[in-house]
């Protein structure tokens, strides 16, 4: 099989595999913020208004169901984004410099990962592109 041939399978392939990626980073980012909000998971919760973790728990338990459905999923995965920097640079850099070092491998992963998002859309399988006329997902270069 040429590359190009193989190239063109992938390239069909990735709205289908953008929003399974969508979707399983925003059912683990849920899964955060439930445990941090409800003490679920093997994780005592934060409690109700304390600063910042019970503020990061629910925008990890909202923007991780809005992701998950695919509604709203630029603008929830930017806050999620820009919620995991702040986490990564106030509570985790200051331990050293590298996730490795500082305990961040998990911040820092999902930082990226909702920001490819933030670029890329929810692909495919997302509730937004159900609802559209049509029941199709926006090309990956047309607006969401």
């Amino acid at each position: 099989m040429s590359t190009a041939r193989l190239s063109d399978r992938l390239d069909g392939s990735q709205p289908l595999v953008l929003g399974l990626f969508r979707i399983v980073l925003g059912l683990l980012f849920a899964c955060e913020g439930a445990a941090t909000l409800f003490g679920v998971l093997d994780r005592k919760a934060s409690p109700t208004g304390d600063w910042p973790f019970w503020y990061a728990g629910v925008i990890e338990l909202v923007c991780g169901v809005l992701v998950l459905l695919g509604a709203g999923t630029r603008s929830a995965a930017f806050l999620s984004s820009g919620a995991m920097a702040f986490a990564y640079f106030t509570e985790h850099q200051k331990e050293g410099l590298f996730p490795l070092q500082n305990g961040g491998l998990s911040p820092a992963l999902f930082c990226w990962g909702f920001l490819l998002l933030v670029f890329f859309g929810p692909g495919a399988l997302s509730l937004t592109g159900l609802l559209r006329p049509g029941g199709t997902a926006p090309s990956p270069s047309g607006p969401e």
